[in-house]
């Protein structure tokens, strides 16, 4: 895979794809949403620029270096086989140092501008995403998604952890309600993927399960979520808007995932259940910044 395609070049498209745009725009707002919260409105707007470049040079990082090891995996796969990592325009050593020159170039601009604790954050990220997820678990054991979740709790939680500059009950309830959004989100992606990632050799639990399996198990993801969301409020860190909107945004989603159980095609149920759990992480965060109790 180190040779490209011959008579394809690389064009800067191909390199700002290998960062996954759309995973980094979501996970922005979510560093966005987590500083918010420990800010409580007094924005010290140059920290969280700061932060804001900090986390996304690292996210970036790990999103090349998770298509640099799954390179040829990524071949199997419809949704995959053309990134210039898969297909060779781009070399798989010229990938493998894009995703240093970023990761080590956010860790720094985290460590020198934002906090230790904010690099120290990111360096975890990496290690879980990139080493625990990507390069292990991903190949190897059903459980990849639930690990998966504490990288993706990374993005806010940096957020959070540069204003705060501890990890307290904030920070860790930013952890759980990623963690348990992360699984219902990806099975869903994964049900309708699934002859995708059979073909490819990932065990995602639709593949290795059943797809009735998966429904049960994002059963009580969804639940605990919702308590999460509610736990945020009762700790004094939104308020009431907060939790009626998250409330009712939960048990939707809640109904929606359970209606999986009558569902006559379960590609179509699990195809809408994916957007509504993106949308509702894009919602949660949105008001989240919206409703940050003030000082």
């Amino acid at each position: 895979m180190d040779t490209p395609q011959a008579g394809v070049r690389p064009v800067w498209k191909d390199y700002i794809t290998l960062t996954k745009p759309r995973i980094l725009a979501s996970n922005l707002i979510a560093a966005f949403g987590g500083f918010w919260l420990a800010s409580k409105w007094d924005i010290d707007w140059l920290l969280l620029f700061y932060t804001l470049m900090g986390t996304t040079l690292v996210m970036a990082s790990s999103c090349v270096f998770n298509n640099y090891l799954d390179r040829e995996l990524d071949t199997k796969m419809e949704r995959t086989s053309n990134r210039a990592s898969a297909t060779g325009r781009i070399k798989a050593s010229s990938v493998f140092n894009y995703g240093v020159i970023l990761g080590v170039a956010g860790l720094l601009v985290l460590w020198l501008l934002v906090s230790n604790l904010a690099a120290i954050l990111g360096i975890i990220g990496m290690i879980v995403y990139v080493g625990i997820y990507t390069a292990w678990l991903k190949r190897t054991s059903t459980l990849s998604t639930a690990v998966g979740g504490l990288s993706g709790a990374m993005p806010p939680v940096i957020g959070y952890c540069a204003v705060s500059g501890t990890m307290d009950i904030g920070a860790w309830l930013l952890i759980a309600i990623l963690f348990l959004w992360q699984p219902p989100h990806f099975w869903a992606l994964g049900i309708y993927r699934r002859e995708e990632y059979r073909a490819a050799g990932f065990p995602l639990l639709p593949v290795v399960k059943g797809v009735h399996r998966t429904k049960i198990q994002m059963i009580p993801y969804i639940v605990l979520l919702i308590v999460a969301d509610a736990a945020l409020y009762y700790y004094g860190y939104v308020g009431w808007i907060f939790l009626i909107v998250t409330t009712v945004l939960g048990v939707y989603w809640l109904i929606s995932a359970l209606s999986g159980f009558k569902a006559k095609d379960d590609d179509a149920w699990a195809r809408k259940n994916f957007k509504l759990s993106v949308n509702f992480l894009m919602i949660l965060f949105l008001v989240m910044i919206i409703d940050t109790v003030s000082v």
